[in-house]
């Protein structure tokens, strides 16, 4: 059996963020549950008949928003999963939600379901940043979807924080962020708000912090998390001891997955061969293709040409060392295929050695983009 993780896409939010650039659709007053619950079972159906080979390691309810369905509907597809995949032992099975106060009445129904980490997008704890950011829940409702999370007793809880938002300065971002710990979460993902092509703020920038103030913000960050015992293991991650995000980890480390939901991504290596694909993207034509080969409306076999850089834009945000071995393995290509890169890389002192193994150094931590891009195919 090979091991690969599993994405599911539930594509529908009470309105959309203007920061968002995830395939997600705001709806008036109901959504078709019911018809797209069946819709990811044909299109399982589909995934098992094609790699039978599969154990599942993980499974990832994304969005959108998956807190706005039933625990019921949430229940029966794992029951699905659970009858025709094998299953790792202890699995984590994480589900997105949001703070608002009808998804709050829901989380223990969703832990009786088979969910045990939940992923709450919180972003701020200041009413005022909140609707900068498009944000339909407030502080207050933030505040108890936390205590609410944390008192079901989940496995592991994960809370959404941004900093870098609109005109906040690096006083406000830390005590937002004061804020947060002190609610003892085991997992925090703290990223920097980004203006994405395809959104309302790329169209209609918003005021941002300086990088400077940026990096500001991020800087003391990590220094406060490390000072109260937390373990920055990923760019953008930080967890208590043996909280660390299973399902988020395999995308790092250029693992596989298998996909399932409207505009879904799969990556699943065979052989030497790397094929990656993406589900029907709108919902409506999901629902009426999925189970069949129509719904893969994307499919390619990775060029070899193209594995370094995948291989590096994941498993660089990592802070954890990487040794050759590690790379051959992921990418089915030699060492040698790097070494011009490699050698820039090093020359640079954005990597150095650890034993055998290749680590990041603190210059290449701040300039990743332009590490990662030394492994694009023209260089």
């Amino acid at each position: 059996m090979v091991e690969r993780a599993l994405y599911i896409h539930l594509p529908w939010c009470a309105r959309k963020c203007p920061y968002c650039d995830f395939n997600s659709h705001s709806f008036a007053n109901v959504f078709p549950e019911e018809q797209y619950v069946q819709a990811l079972c044909r299109d399982l159906e589909f995934e098992a008949e094609h790699f039978p080979d599969t154990q599942i390691s993980s499974i990832f309810f994304g969005g959108g928003t998956p807190s706005l369905f039933q625990a019921q509907s949430i229940g029966h597809l794992l029951n699905v999963i659970f009858q025709r995949f094998s299953i790792a032992n202890n699995i984590e099975i994480t589900l997105e939600a949001n703070p608002g106060s009808s998804e709050q009445q829901k989380f223990l129904g969703f832990k009786e379901a088979g969910i045990n980490r939940l992923s709450i997008g919180v972003q701020s704890l200041h009413d005022a940043q909140l609707k900068a950011l498009g944000r339909i829940h407030s502080a207050r409702e933030a505040e108890l979807a936390i205590r609410a999370a944390l008192g079901c007793h989940f496995d592991s809880v994960n809370i959404d924080l941004m900093f870098a938002l609109p005109e906040q300065s690096v006083e406000e971002a830390a005590t937002d962020l004061e804020k947060m710990l002190s609610y003892d979460p085991p997992h925090l993902s703290y990223y920097q708000l980004t203006l994405e092509p395809n959104t309302l703020f790329y169209k209609m920038p918003p005021t941002l912090p300086s990088e400077d103030l940026s990096w500001q913000m991020q800087c003391q960050a990590q220094d406060k998390l490390r000072q109260k015992g937390w373990i920055q293991y990923e760019v953008s991650a930080y967890a208590t001891t043996n909280h660390q995000c299973a399902h988020n980890l395999n995308y790092w480390q250029y693992g596989d997955y298998l996909a399932l939901g409207a505009g879904a991504h799969g990556k699943v290596t065979q052989q030497s061969n790397i094929l990656r694909y993406m589900k029907a993207k709108h919902p409506a034509t999901y629902m009426r293709q999925a189970g069949t080969p129509e719904c893969r409306q994307q499919s390619h076999s990775v060029a070899r040409i193209d594995r370094p850089f995948e291989f590096m834009l994941n498993r660089l945000r990592l802070l954890q060392p990487f040794d050759p071995e590690e790379f051959c393995r992921r990418t089915c290509l030699p060492m040698d295929v790097i070494q011009s890169p490699l050698k820039q890389a090093l020359e640079q002192d954005m990597l150095e050695y650890q034993g055998r193994s290749l680590s990041v150094t603190p210059i290449g931590r701040k300039f990743l983009n332009d590490l990662v891009a030394l492994f694009l195919p023209h260089n």
